[in-house]
C-alpha cells in the first residue's frame, strides 16, 4: 500500500528534473564509506557513486514514516521531496541531483556532498570554527537561501542547524533538507500540521494555528541564535510541545554575546517574536535590516 500511495508522487506523471528513469539498485551502484547524521524520516550515507564517479549524500526514506507524513496532505497534490529539492538550485542550498525509488521501494535523493559537517556539530562541540570564522557570512547566506526557498513560493518548515551544512573549506553555509517543505498556499498552510524540530519551531506551529512563511523566519532566528550564542533564546523543551509555546520573552542576546551589533541583535530579535504578526515579515526584510554590517560587527 506504501508503493501505492507513492506512485502518485513518484510515478504517476511524466518525470521532473532529476527523477530517476528506473529503480535504483543501492548496492550495485553506490560504494557506502559511512553512516551520517540520521533524520526522523530517513537516513543519511555519504558513498561513492559509481557511476557519477563522485562522493555524494544518499538519503533514504523509511517509506512508511514518509507515507504517513504525506497523508497528511492526501489530495491536495503536494509535491514529493524530490521534485521540491531538484528545484532548487541555489549557490547556498545543497544540491539534489536525483530523487527516486529503491529496488526495495524505499524513497532516495542523491546530493551533493558537504565535508565541513552540520552546523549542529559544531554547536554542540563549541567548535573553533564558530570563534575563529566569521560568522556574519553564515547568517546571511542562510538567510539568502531561506529567502530563495520562500520566493519559489514553498515554507520549508524544519530551518534548524541540523539543516545547515557547511562546505570542506567552511566558506559557504548551505541549507537542506525539503522532506518537511510544503508550498506556500492556503490549502497547506491551515492549523493542524505540527512538524518541524520542537526547540526551534514556532509558536503557532505548536499551537495549531494558521501559519505562513514567517514560522521559518522564526525558526531561522532560533537557529542563528544558537549559532552565535550556543545557546537557545528560551529553556530547552523538556516537557513535551507546551514547552515550546515561549510564553516568557526570549533571553537578550547581547547579554550572552556583549560585543554583538545592536542591528544584528534587533533583527535576530525581530526574527524570534512569539506573535507572527510582530515578527520580522521577510527573510529580505531580515537581510535589509543587516546589509550595512561588517564582520567585525560580530
Amino acid at each position: 500500500m506504501v508503493w501505492r500511495f507513492f506512485q502518485t508522487l513518484f510515478g504517476g506523471k511524466p518525470a521532473a528534473r532529476g527523477a530517476a528513469r528506473r529503480k535504483l539498485d543501492v548496492r550495485k551502484r553506490f560504494e557506502i564509506l559511512r553512516e551520517g547524521v540520521a533524520g526522523t524520516m530517513s537516513k543519511f550515507y555519504v558513498a561513492r557513486d559509481r557511476e557519477r564517479g563522485q562522493v555524494v549524500g544518499l538519503k533514504i526514506a523509511d517509506p512508511a514514516k514518509v507515507a504517513a507524513h504525506e497523508a497528511r496532505f492526501r489530495g491536495l497534490h503536494k509535491p514529493s521531496e524530490g521534485e521540491i529539492a531538484t528545484q532548487m538550485i541555489h549557490p547556498f542550498i545543497v544540491e539534489t541531483y536525483e530523487y527516486g525509488w529503491t529496488t526495495a521501494d524505499e524513497p532516495y535523493l542523491v546530493m551533493e556532498y558537504l565535508s565541513g559537517g552540520v552546523l549542529h556539530a559544531h554547536i554542540v562541540s563549541n567548535s573553533p570554527v564558530l570563534h575563529e570564522r566569521p560568522l556574519l557570512p553564515y547568517i546571511r547566506q542562510s538567510a539568502e537561501a531561506v529567502a530563495t526557498v520562500h520566493e519559489m513560493d514553498y515554507i520549508h518548515h524544519d530551518i534548524c542547524p541540523r539543516n545547515l551544512m557547511l562546505t570542506g573549506d567552511l566558506r559557504i553555509l548551505k541549507l537542506t533538507d525539503f522532506g518537511l517543505t510544503v508550498p506556500a498556499t492556503p490549502p497547506f498552510m491551515q492549523p493542524g500540521n505540527r512538524s518541524g524540530t520542537p526547540n526551534y519551531m514556532a509558536p503557532e506551529v505548536v499551537r495549531r494555528h494558521p501559519k505562513d512563511r514567517r514560522l521559518d523566519i522564526f525558526s531561522y532566528g532560533v537557529s542563528m541564535y544558537e549559532m552565535l550564542t550556543l545557546e537557545l533564546p528560551w529553556e530547552r523543551g523538556t516537557t513535551g510541545m507546551a514547552a515550546m509555546t515561549h510564553n516568557t520573552p526570549p533571553a537578550d542576546i547581547r547579554r550572552r554575546r556583549p560585543q554583538i551589533h545592536p542591528d544584528l541583535a534587533a533583527a535576530i530579535h525581530a526574527c524570534i517574536e512569539p506573535e507572527k504578526e510582530k515578527r520580522c515579515p521577510s527573510m529580505r526584510e531580515f537581510l535589509a535590516r543587516i546589509a550595512n554590517l561588517q564582520s567585525t560587527d560580530l
